[in-house]
């Protein structure tokens, strides 16, 4: 609590706070798609990896992909002082830079799959990573805003599990588009890196952490390449991302990306004890926060023996044992799949000994993003905030007032019912997305 000025109380430290470079960045932070409710656990997180200064300088940057002489206006100082800040902040994978052109253009990625998670991504002497995995324990793992923000709101999600191929049968193979194949984007990646995995990283320093492996993390295309160029990641070959994704297989653990066709960036190899990704499936199943696969295992009651051991290997909970309602066998128990749960990963049908599970077709298809920005726009237009998207340079009073036009027009009811719509999602969003990207 701090004292009101001239003594006639006391008002929240949040108010002191919201003045701060800090809170003025969370503002920022919450004009994108993917937000990062205020708290006093996120102001803590955010003053162990930016300074004051920083904060305040980010807080302006525009939404969308910029260059140096963008930020220096925004700043109001020369472009290579400028640059030598945004440089720094790259160095420290706070931002995202790629060459384009022979210049080098810079993004700030969201806290998840983004900063927060590259904050752990290797061991660092520069910034306490136990009190790191302390406050991201507590603004994920206890306080439930966060995790609702990005994964239980609107229909586009972050993420997306990918299929098991192994798992496939030959006549479904010619089902499963490239998109879906993790080894497809292995295969086609401008560049791969591998660093620690975030989740059990920070799991670790709690005592947490179970027996997965931790050198499993993927990245892929422009942001492998800026973190493998600034150390947060190692460069691997086409080869050993195949035979990294091989080995996680055999380790049970589910392999969750970004859900886009083009470029992806990221590609997760969760379990289900420690991964954010698998822990908000389970509390929000209900929301869907993860797309899932095309396929859904189905059990085959002849075979299937009672085991239990996928039951054991759902990440999800998704599988359980029903009575068989066998007279000889009383105790005999079947499998069942949750088709609401399910995330199609393909865990249990690897790790049934019977035959008795295989992936069938799970039907229609949602709408996967065509790329990062096209996912942008579809989040943001379900979160309410295209209007920031698009008018994103919020140093200028004509971008605030314009955006400020355009969402009280969104918010119109003939207007939302109309961009609900899935052929507008599908087909006049990519449009946008080709405007303004």
């Amino acid at each position: 609590m701090v004292a009101r000025p001239g003594g006639r109380g006391e008002v929240p430290m949040a108010h002191h706070v919201a003045r701060s470079g800090f809170a003025r960045l969370t503002e920022r932070l919450n004009k994108a798609p993917q937000g990062a409710p205020a708290s006093e656990t996120l102001f803590r997180i955010l003053r162990v990896l930016f300074s004051e200064r920083e904060a305040e300088l980010v807080s302006l940057l525009p939404l969308k992909p910029f260059r140096a002489r963008q930020a220096a206006a925004a700043w109001k100082v020369g472009e290579t002082e400028a640059r030598r800040t945004l440089d720094a902040l790259a160095a420290r994978a706070l931002l995202v830079d790629v060459e384009q052109d022979g210049e080098l253009v810079y993004v700030l990625p969201p806290p998840m799959a983004g900063f927060f998670e590259f904050s752990m991504m290797r061991v660092r002497s520069d910034v306490d990573q136990k009190l790191l995995a302390e406050l991201f324990y507590q603004y994920l793992n206890v306080e439930e805003d966060f995790v609702r923000a990005l994964f239980a709101n609107g229909e586009t999600q972050l993420g997306r599990a990918f299929v098991y191929e192994p798992g496939i049968r030959d006549e479904d193979a010619v089902h499963v588009l490239d998109f879906e194949r993790a080894s497809e984007v292995v295969r086609t990646a401008s560049h791969r890196g591998v660093s620690l995995c975030y989740c059990r990283h920070k799991m670790e320093h709690l005592g947490r952490a179970c027996g997965a492996p931790l050198d499993v993390c993927m990245t892929f295309n422009a942001t492998a390449e800026s973190l493998v160029r600034h150390g947060h990641a190692r460069a691997v070959e086409v080869s050993e991302g195949l035979e990294l994704l091989h080995a996680v297989r055999e380790r049970n653990l589910v392999q969750f990306g970004e859900n886009v066709r083009a470029r992806v960036s990221f590609i997760c190899n969760c379990c289900g004890c420690c991964c954010e990704a698998m822990i908000a499936a389970r509390r929000f199943a209900a929301m869907h926060p993860i797309h899932t696969t095309a396929f859904l295992p189905e059990v085959d009651g002849a075979a299937c023996t009672g085991c239990e051991r996928c039951v054991r290997l759902c990440p999800l909970e998704a599988m359980s044992a029903v009575s068989a309602n066998d007279p000889a066998r009383p105790k005999r128990t079947l499998a069942r799949v949750d088709a609401e749960r399910c995330l199609g990963c393909g865990v249990c049908v690897r790790g049934c000994r019977d035959g008795a599970l295989r992936l069938s077709r799970r039907g229609l298809r949602r709408l996967t993003p065509v790329d990062g920005a096209h996912r942008a726009v579809l989040m943001a237009l379900e979160r309410g905030k295209l209007q920031d998207l698009v008018f994103d340079n919020r140093v200028l009073f004509s971008h605030r007032a314009l955006a400020a036009l355009l969402g009280a027009i969104l918010r119109l009811s003939p207007v939302k019912r109309l961009l609900a719509a899935e052929q507008v999602r599908s087909r006049y969003l990519e449009a946008l997305v080709r405007r303004f990207a």
